[in-house]
């Protein structure tokens, strides 16, 4: 795979604040013609550099407010605890993310629910219920600092 040029980068970065941007005020911005534009942002998605697009939604205006973080700490650490663990997190509709970590627990888990309640029956009907769980630990957000889908490119 060959680097991304400064043009790259600059087209990136626009669409990134704006995925919604027409090609010609992107061409605009990144001083290319709108041909160049469209051909540099093809390649760019064929090479998977861009993964997708999607709509950045106000999780407070579909009833989403608490953010939640726990860790996950499993009863083994082998592979087919691994891979049942992770198949079962994927089809929780709650977590938003989830990685695998090193550290004193196996993953760490982002997710959202409209209210403590809701978590914690989350916490009690899915997250305990997942095959190999053997402790969590959650940390409420109180207050959502930064928060960004942009890449600093």
């Amino acid at each position: 795979m060959s680097a991304l040029d400064e043009t790259d980068r600059r087209l990136l970065r626009v669409l990134q604040a704006d995925g919604r941007i027409t090609n010609a005020e992107l061409a605009k911005r990144c001083h290319l013609s709108p041909a160049a534009a469209f051909e540099r942002v093809r390649r760019l998605r064929e090479r998977g550099v861009i993964a997708g697009y999607a709509a950045i939604l106000d999780p407070a205006q579909v009833d989403l407010s608490l953010m939640i973080f726990v860790e996950v700490l499993l009863d083994r650490t082998t592979g087919d605890v691994f891979e049942t663990f992770a198949a079962a997190i994927r089809r929780a509709p709650e977590v938003l993310e989830c990685h695998m970590v090193a550290g004193g627990f196996d993953y760490l888990i982002k997710a959202r629910v409209k209210d403590m309640a809701a978590y914690r029956a989350f916490l009690g009907d899915v997250l305990i219920a997942m095959p190999g769980v053997r402790e969590t630990r959650t940390y409420a957000v109180l207050e959502e600092v930064k928060a960004t889908v942009q890449l600093p490119i």
